[in-house]
């Protein structure tokens, strides 16, 4: 289990490097923006309702908007990321997300099943977990948004025990 633990946190922070210091050279035209990849950064309070497992958290998420689709449901797009807590808690995940645009301000709920690695920090009971997510975000520029974001964790009772984590994050969204 530490080996995966490992392997996981190396992963995040290799997607996390290559993502914010290579992608841009990468692009053919380097002085323009490519607007169809999204990445948020994100920290924030693991856990924040329990206080014996309150954890400080920083993520990384990847939505593709040239894959978005207009449905019955609104506009949804694929999602991928993970996060790490100082405990040494991580989680990757991949789902969807339906974007509301709001004037200035995009309201964005998500759905992402993932896996769940617990280090030094809360058991969650599984290592699959489910992450319903809401966020509110404020348009800074066409490309940039900042917003903060309610996560709930949870299992769904598929393991031994479900006591779920909620978690409070501010967000940085760009577009490059």
């Amino acid at each position: 289990m530490i080996l995966l633990f490992e392997i996981m946190r190396k992963t995040i922070y290799l997607l996390t490097f290559f993502t914010m210091f290579f992608s841009p050279l990468l692009s053919e035209e380097k002085n323009k923006v490519n607007s169809d990849h999204q990445y948020n950064f994100f920290i924030g309070n693991f856990d924040f309702s329990d206080d014996k497992q309150a954890a400080l958290l920083f993520g990384f998420q990847h939505q593709n908007e040239s894959l978005e689709r207009d449905t019955f449901l609104g506009n949804i797009s694929p999602i991928t990321g993970g996060f790490i807590t100082e405990n040494s808690a991580a989680y990757i995940y991949s789902g969807i997300e339906w974007n509301i645009k709001m004037g200035a301000f995009d309201f964005t709920p998500s759905f992402a099943p993932g896996l769940y690695h617990e280090g030094d920090g809360k058991d969650l009971g599984h290592i699959l977990e489910f992450k319903t997510e809401i966020q509110l975000s404020y348009s800074l520029s066409e490309n940039t948004n900042f917003g903060v974001s309610y996560n709930h964790v949870s299992n769904a009772s598929i393991g031994s025990k479900n006591p779920g984590a909620n978690s409070y994050a501010f967000n940085f969204l760009k577009r490059f």
